[in-house]
């Protein structure tokens, strides 16, 4: 062979080693060397739904003052936060041409009470008939009609208090025009006080009497507050598409007259499931770690939670679940994972347990360590991949005292996106075919 065929050959058998070898490497990365996943644990937990819905707090019984008439107001009562009651006097409107009307009438009225003495004389001496003396009655009766109707007209230029309670609000000032379009006095006892919320009519059939609710305002920005369904209107908006639904307040709440919040109506929960998060459940199905590999195992959804789910299956608390899931990774397939996800996911069932209105010194604590993990997960370096799920982090143990009532809150951003989206199709049911 001649020795100048050697290096083209030595060259062609070294680009065949060089493609067999990079072959065997991506064979080998494709299908043996174990996928890089996130994971976190099945956890024994609280878990609640609820409905999403806005509203305002107003006294259980109140009212508004209104004119009558439009007229100028000549008087008003600087009387706000004071009590009142039912009758008192909280304004007054410019009756001179109304009081001059009534002074006309109550002279004709005179002159005809008189006329009847003379016809009742006469009627008695048989100068006149029966017929003539019931015709003067008559027009006597028709003017203490007029009199007393006046009476009462000129009676509503003076504002009254409709009912015992405290004025809670005054508008307009001494010298304004006001009429029965303008509301210038609030009038109510202050307490109880009651929520009036919006709900959407998709989800007014699972609201019922006394189940309870947990509100937001953003007066309190960092606090929720108890309420429970004391009534629900029987007949909907259909223009708003949307039913109103009351909520009684405790006489201990901060929430003042007025004030606009946020309505989360718990109707489903459970004190004690075992719960993943949302992104690890895919087909009614979750992926658990045994080793190294992974096990496709069946489950039914339970009580959704905002960003938990309840799993009924053959899925033990604690077990190491995929999150989120995998679709391209088969039953079997090996896999290698990083501690910092169970940290995340520590925060994330953290975040669900929302503080209740009056929570305890504890349940701050509980709560705050939970964020703190949150924040430290967030800015922690990367761990060395390790295929050891026992190797669990003290953020675990932080995560499973997280339970207890404050955690039916949990539902409340679900329920809000949900309303979100159900406002979404009405838009698009209304304005889509008119395009």
């Amino acid at each position: 062979m001649p020795a100048s065929k050697w290096p083209r050959r030595l060259a062609v058998f070294g680009g065949f080693a060089l493609a067999a070898a990079g072959g065997g490497y991506f064979a080998y990365s494709k299908f043996f060397q174990p996928h890089v996943v996130t994971t976190t644990r099945a956890l024994l937990a609280p878990v609640s739904e609820a409905v999403y819905g806005t509203g305002t707090v107003e006294p259980e019984r109140w009212a508004k003052v209104v004119p009558l008439a439009r007229a100028r107001l000549v008087e008003l009562c600087r009387c706000e936060g004071q009590a009142v009651t039912s009758g008192q006097v909280l304004g007054k409107q410019d009756d001179a041409e109304e009081r001059n009307q009534l002074q006309q009438l109550q002279i004709n009225r005179d002159e005809l009470e008189r006329n009847l003495h003379r016809a009742q004389d006469d009627r008695n001496n048989n100068k006149i008939t029966q017929a003539q003396l019931e015709d003067v009655q008559a027009q006597f009766n028709e003017s203490q009609s007029r009199v007393a109707a006046e009476q009462t007209r000129l009676d509503g230029y003076i504002l009254r208090a409709p009912l015992d309670g405290m004025v809670l609000r005054r508008d307009g000032e001494v010298g304004e025009i006001a009429g029965p379009t303008d509301v210038l006095f609030w009038v109510g006892p202050p307490l109880p006080l009651q929520v009036v919320a919006e709900i959407n009519e998709e989800e007014i059939t699972r609201i019922a009497i006394g189940q309870k609710a947990y509100l937001r305002s953003e007066a309190f920005a960092d606090q929720s507050f108890p309420a429970s369904v004391s009534q629900i209107t029987p007949k909907g908006d259909p223009t708003r598409k949307t039913f109103r639904v009351y909520l009684r307040l405790p006489d201990d709440t901060p929430l003042r007259i007025g004030m606009s919040v946020e309505v989360n109506i718990i109707y489903r929960e459970k004190p004690s499931a075992i719960v993943v998060p949302t992104e690890a459940v895919m087909a009614n199905a979750v992926q658990v770690v045994n080793g190294d590999k992974i096990l496709r195992v069946p489950v039914n959804i339970g009580v959704r939670g905002a960003r938990t789910v309840e799993i009924i299956g053959d899925v033990k608390r604690d077990a190491l679940v995929l999150s989120p899931a995998r679709a391209d990774l088969a039953d079997g397939a090996r896999v290698t994972f990083k501690q910092p996800p169970v940290l995340l996911a520590a925060a994330r069932v953290a975040n669900d347990a929302l503080p209740d209105a009056s929570p305890t010194s504890a349940d701050d604590t509980r709560l705050q360590r939970a964020l703190d993990l949150n924040n430290s997960a967030a800015s922690a370096p990367a761990l060395p991949s390790t295929s050891s799920p026992q190797a669990a982090p003290a953020a675990q143990q932080a995560l499973v005292s997280l339970t207890g009532d404050d955690a039916v809150l949990s539902a409340a951003l679900n329920a809000r996106i949900d309303s979100i989206v159900n406002d979404a199709r009405h838009d698009i049911t209304k304005y889509g075919g008119a395009r």
